[in-house]
């Protein structure tokens, strides 16, 4: 007894609130391996592991995309640096706060989803956001970064872009093709490995970002004219209608928007930490010192390139074809489709392997769930998504508007309702046995109402047009709005026992 004391309070102090007998009795209620909680001796991930864990995810073709068009909402280059470092802040402040949970007691995001919204009412936001959102994202993904593949294999084999004249599949190429399924083969493998490759993929992508990003900025600035030149660079045509201030939320909102979706799942990666300060330490500087760099570079880079080719240029990748060194070219590409699969595994696939795991327990496993991911995410066919780029946005800021109020609503459960302490063996609850009293047990109606309340309000903007600001900043009003109803209700039912 003395022992199992000592044990206890060993876990406790390393703030991991899990034993072996508890995971012992959970096993015997049919819950498989993936769906269990971790204790320490299975955790495997220290703060260097989250340090790189989201290096890939910063550095990312859309989000140098992202970055040109805000320049084109009027900030200037310096203005746009400095929401990208405070969105930073944010961001790893919402990812640290919300993988406490599965920090501490080593869950996944599917049953600190269930710990929220209870064992029916978890499947809903479960499947949009593990299902929907993370297996569309992992196509759309696979097919933008094997366009920058084709480039690559186009360089080096110039007759592969000829390869079977005009036939096409669907509506695409023959060689687009090759390039889709080999990227997105390459990515299915990577998420077969789960976390144990990841960490080792991470750790070899991290320098590389370094080595490469740094360099493209250090050759940006010389072509630039200088760092200040790039600073002074205003895009021709652009006028400011809007306050310094909005923008600057405009900004945050939609740095924060890109990592609602992982911010929401988080649990799936802290579950793995060997201690609370390792995942928020890692995780805090992994993010902040990412978009530091980030910041620096997608200006210089982008502003760079635009003023030594003489146009505005907004697609790194269209820079990066346009040199005559090649390669620069191949080890630039090459880092990019890296980070594009360290974004697709960490942000996409994992997720959507738990939560199938998740909805069908008994008969899916997590290798199971990814190769089944990967199927859907095939032969929904994204290339044909992409012919139609407003239903696509359309989808995934709709996507994106359920996921805001989901982390408000866990958030304010986790914090202030359960006061950071969660029931596992009743969270693996028996269903052999009556359930009807466990507080898990079914739907957490509170949570469905606010969730749904700031849902309708976050979109609004897109079908009232005086209320468009309130869509333009949809992670903020949806998170916030389902936070503060959330506890404004559950306060209430608290105070009527």
């Amino acid at each position: 007894m003395e022992a199992k004391r000592e044990d206890t309070t060993h876990l406790q102090n390393n703030s991991i609130a899990v034993t072996q007998e508890q995971v012992n009795l959970i096993k015997t209620r049919g819950y498989n391996e993936d769906l269990v909680p971790k204790t320490a001796d299975k955790r495997n991930m220290g703060w260097n592991n989250y340090f790189t864990l989201w290096m890939g995810s910063v550095h990312n073709i859309p989000n140098y995309a992202a970055v040109g068009g805000f320049l084109v909402l009027g900030l200037s280059p310096l203005n746009i640096m400095v929401a990208l470092i405070i969105s930073s802040i944010v961001v790893a402040g919402m990812m640290t706060l919300n993988g406490k949970a599965g920090a501490k007691y080593g869950i996944p995001f599917s049953m600190h989803l269930r710990s929220t919204y209870g064992e029916t009412g978890a499947k809903l936001p479960g499947f949009l956001r593990g299902i929907v959102a993370a297996i569309a994202w992992f196509g759309l993904q696979n097919f933008t970064a094997s366009l920058a593949l084709l480039i690559l294999i186009g360089k080096i084999w110039p007759g592969f872009l000829g390869l079977g004249g005009d036939w096409s599949f669907l509506g695409i190429s023959l060689p687009g093709l090759i390039a889709f399924t080999v990227f997105w083969a390459i990515n299915v493998l990577i998420g077969l490995g789960g976390g144990a490759i990841l960490n080792k993929f991470t750790a070899i992508l991290n320098p590389l970002i370094y080595v490469v990003f740094i360099g493209m900025t250090i050759w940006a600035v010389k072509v630039g004219g200088g760092f200040g030149n790039i600073l002074a660079y205003r895009p021709e045509g652009v006028i400011q209608n809007q306050s310094t201030l909005l923008i600057y939320l405009m900004v945050i909102n939609s740095v924060i928007a890109v990592w609602a979706a992982p911010g929401s799942s988080v649990s799936d990666f802290t579950q793995s930490a060997k201690t609370m300060k390792d995942q928020v330490f890692g995780q805090s500087i992994g993010l902040i010192t990412g978009y530091i760099i980030f910041a620096f570079s997608s200006i210089a880079i982008l502003i760079g390139g635009s003023i030594h080719y003489g146009v505005n240029e907004w697609n790194v990748l269209n820079i990066v074809q346009k040199w005559d060194n090649l390669p620069a070219i191949i080890l630039c590409i090459l880092v990019l489709l890296m980070t594009t699969i360290s974004t697709n595994a960490t942000g996409n696939i994992v997720p959507a392997a738990y939560q199938l795991s998740a909805l069908f327990p008994k008969q899916i496993n997590y290798k199971k769930g990814v190769i089944i991911a990967g199927v859907i995410s095939y032969v929904i066919m994204p290339w044909k998504l992409m012919e139609n780029e407003q239903s696509i946005f359309a989808f995934l800021n709709m996507v994106g508007a359920v996921i805001g109020p989901v982390v408000g609503v866990m958030l304010a459960q986790y914090f202030f309702v359960h006061k950071e302490k969660i029931n596992l063996e009743e969270l693996y609850m028996d269903n052999s046995v009556d359930n009807s009293q466990n507080q898990y047990h079914g739907t957490n109606k509170e949570a469905y109402v606010a969730t749904i309340i700031a849902l309708v309000i976050s979109i609004s903007g897109q079908f009232i047009p005086s209320l468009s600001v309130v869509t333009d900043l949809s992670f903020f009003v949806g998170c916030g709005l389902a936070f503060v109803i959330y506890l404004g209700m559950k306060y209430k039912t608290l105070n009527k026992k």
